[in-house]
């Protein structure tokens, strides 16, 4: 949509609804990664976290 179209109330419950169940889907196969390859996973984390700490400002 190019910003001069309004959606009606039913297309913005149906774009929320498919986008609730696309987020929930997407913390399931996030979840199941991380059960399933636990040790990617960490590293993951650790990469996640020293990334983190490199643009910290003091």
């Amino acid at each position: 949509m190019d910003g001069s179209e309004q959606w009606t109330e039913e297309e913005v419950r149906d774009r929320l609804r498919r986008r609730a169940a696309f987020l929930r889907d997407l913390a399931e196969a996030r979840e199941l990664r991380r059960r399933v390859a636990p040790r990617r996973s960490r590293r993951a984390q650790i990469h996640a976290t020293l990334r983190r700490r490199t643009f910290r400002t003091e």
